[in-house]
């Protein structure tokens, strides 16, 4: 069986858009979480979410017409993917003369769907609609602008798995490589932060209203959370056969060592600690490690009452009385949705690189279930060699990467 390595990373995240942006932020503990009064004026109970950066795509890096099609998803997984291409040492005269696969996670492209339904209810007239909404406005939005852009010739589909779908999609392309019938896939997910997008989760009251204090309103396994953050953008990471890799004398970021997935076959959006354990155990059997082999758990917590717990209570099953550290990047992003698997990848490789793991911040007291867990609730200097990181998503999707420091 083949290995699997990552070569090339990029980020378009509320806490940076850079991969030195970034670093400083989760080093700093710092949140990139704020208030958008838009969504409030829009009939939201909460205006809480992450500020990202809005991309600048000029003519000179893409014609009108390409640019006409692109989702503001699919303009965030460009910027990060051109950063992620980059590291890999991945020109363009080598995506000409090679074959190159796309799999990211998107589940939702929200605002053309509305911008289309208002031109219709008003105009009625399709001829008003213009070229780019059908390809802004479908799920695979991203897949068809980046392989299009970047001429990718390889496997190419979207993965839509709710909250797991950046992490599935990093699975699924390691798995083609693992089996030899990809040498390289560009990988991630990707998350509209548009206000429309956002509504229907607003109304199920998964959303934090502690409006006072923004920056403190993330607050994953904390006795007094209240609820999730949304947020978005986008990550990508280039994953590659490592003797491949070697050949290109590309530099080796981290192995994707384990992929682990499960399904909790309950409520639609009922978490499970049963599935989590099953897609956690099943990651670290793929990798051929066990529980005392890891450093860091990047948890999937995102501030809700019933997730954090069967998520610390899986975590506990497995992982009481072993040494790894714990934290939920999401105490600083907020719920990055379908990029959230992918960015906490990337995020996980940041702290590996850099001997820290990024605290949890925003938690004040404990319940009975997060009480046991190894928390780091300050940036921590550590060597982190191996990264379990979780996903989970409505439907009892679940999803579990190892990672190892090469």
């Amino acid at each position: 069986m083949r290995r699997v390595v990552i070569t090339g990373m990029g980020i378009w995240s509320c806490l940076g858009t850079d991969i030195e942006t970034v670093t400083q932020s989760l080093r700093d503990g710092k949140s990139g979480i704020g208030i958008e009064q838009q969504r409030l004026a829009y009939g939201y109970r909460s205006g809480l979410t992450g500020i990202v950066e809005k991309p600048v795509i000029t003519k000179q890096m893409l014609d009108r017409h390409t640019r006409a099609g692109m989702s503001e998803e699919a303009q965030y997984a460009y910027m990060a993917s051109r950063q992620a291409f980059a590291q890999a040492m991945i020109d363009d005269e080598y995506l000409l003369h090679n074959e190159v696969g796309c799999i990211f996670g998107n589940d939702s492209s929200a605002k053309p769907v509305i911008e289309t339904s208002k031109i219709m209810d008003e105009k009625h007239d399709t001829a008003l609609l213009g070229y780019g909404l059908i390809f802004q406005s479908m799920n695979s939005t991203v897949n068809m602008n980046l392989s299009t852009i970047f001429h990718l010739r390889g496997v190419n589909f979207t993965i839509s798995a709710a909250c797991a779908s950046g992490s599935h999609s990093i699975g699924l392309g390691a798995m083609l490589i693992r089996q030899g019938l990809q040498d390289v896939v560009l990988c991630g997910g990707a998350q509209e932060v548009n206000f429309y997008s956002m509504a229907s989760f607003d109304a199920l009251g998964a959303f934090s209203v502690r409006m006072d204090d923004p920056t403190r309103a993330s607050r994953p396994f904390d006795r007094d959370r209240d609820g999730l953050i949304p947020s978005g953008g986008a990550a990508a990471l280039v994953l590659e056969d490592y003797d491949h890799a070697v050949a290109r004398g590309a530099q080796i970021l981290a192995e994707v060592a384990g992929y682990g997935f499960s399904s909790n076959g309950g409520g639609i959006s009922q978490p499970s600690d049963e599935g989590s354990v099953t897609a956690m155990s099943r990651a670290l059997k793929d990798a051929d490690l066990t529980p005392d082999d890891i450093d860091y758990i990047n948890a999937h917590a995102t501030s809700t009452p019933q997730g954090d717990m069967f998520e610390a209570i899986a975590i506990d099953r497995l992982f009481r009385g072993k040494h790894a550290l714990v934290s939920s990047t999401k105490s600083m992003t907020g719920h990055e949705c379908w990029m959230a698997g992918a960015s906490e990848v990337v995020y996980s490789i940041i702290m590996m690189h850099n001997d820290f793991v990024a605290p949890n911040i925003n938690f004040e007291n404990p319940d009975e279930h997060s009480e046991h867990l190894n928390l780091a609730l300050s940036t921590t200097e550590a060597r982190v060699n191996t990264v379990l990181s979780n996903s989970f998503g409505f439907g009892g999707t679940n999803s579990a990467l190892v990672l190892c420091k090469q």
